[in-house]
């Protein structure tokens, strides 16, 4: 799912080409992207582009009469943009909005529709897309400290959960943990000052870092390289692989659709979190620190 991060670059590349531009024309391709009735998408014909919103990891865009287009990519969501003299194929999208100079296209890959549109009408109703969660890069770490702390929740769930921070997801939230060397079952009332001070930093150092760099690897182009999963990533979606800092093999822990990646050396003190379908299958052989991974790896060579 884009992130905050990706979520900016996507912004950037917009600001650059569809504000002060008017919407032309919008196709619904799949009627199951819409998820409003009332105004129709027809309505925002015809109107200039005047504002781009971030909403967590939603997009807005601002139409003339306080019009706004409310994009949810979810997981596979992806948005592409054509410029006016394209003359090569163009990927089926769900959603075409186009513009004097371009056409701007949503795609989902996959056969589930969970990407979401909504098109509202003035402040109030755009405010209830808006899950409420703290801008950290815009917040002191006070208030970062109190708004995590509200509720006693493992610091992957807090990390992740739209209603507490803005805008992190599985991705960087997995990065964030290892750059502060914690553990992602740590929970958020037992971090002692000095603990806080490194998780803040870590956050705010990673998610500029992962700006930055997905910045400047779009350049002036727009971004078409929006995934989850990067070579350069410490330990997120690099199971197995080893980690950066000490070399251990990168630890998951799987559930529902999600895992979570962790250095069991930087992050648990050498303790391998229990995976909850692996450990109740392996039992008493569920090895409980990376010591006796290992060990049971080399036992296991021929």
């Amino acid at each position: 799912m884009p992130e905050l991060p990706d979520i900016t670059v996507y912004l950037e590349a917009l600001q650059a080409r569809i504000v002060g531009q008017t919407l032309k024309r919008a196709v619904l391709k799949n009627p199951f992207l819409l998820r409003s009735v009332d105004p129709p998408l027809s309505a925002c014909e015809g109107r200039k582009v005047v504002a781009l919103r971030r909403l967590g990891k939603r997009i807005a865009i601002g139409l003339e009469g306080d019009l706004w287009l409310v994009i949810h990519l979810m997981i596979a969501g992806r948005l592409h943009w054509y410029a006016s003299d394209h003359r090569g194929k163009m990927r089926a999208p769900l959603l075409l909005l186009e513009f004097g100079n371009g056409s701007l296209t949503l795609t989902e890959a996959g056969t589930k529709r969970r990407a979401a549109l909504h098109v509202v009408t003035g402040e109030a109703a755009l405010a209830t897309h808006d899950r409420g969660g703290l801008e950290v890069l815009e917040a002191t770490l006070a208030q970062f400290r109190e708004r995590l702390a509200r509720v006693n929740h493992t610091l992957k769930r807090a990390l992740t959960d739209p209603t507490i921070l803005s805008g992190i997801g599985n991705a960087y939230s997995d990065e964030i943990l290892h750059r502060a060397r914690l553990s992602p079952m740590a929970q958020t009332r037992q971090l002692d000052d000095a603990q806080w001070q490194t998780l803040f930093e870590a956050t705010r150092e990673t998610l500029r870092h992962w700006t930055d760099a997905l910045r400047g690897e779009a350049g002036s182009a727009f971004p078409e390289r929006v995934t989850a999963f990067h070579d350069s990533m410490a330990v997120h979606g690099r199971y197995g692989k080893p980690c950066p800092v000490c070399g251990t093999a990168v630890q998951r822990i799987r559930y529902a659709d999600n895992e979570t990646n962790y250095c069991p050396r930087c992050q648990t003190g050498g303790k391998l979190l229990a995976d909850r379908a692996l450990s109740r299958l392996l039992k008493d052989d569920w090895p409980r620190t990376i010591e006796a991974l290992e060990n049971q790896k080399r036992n296991d060579l021929p």
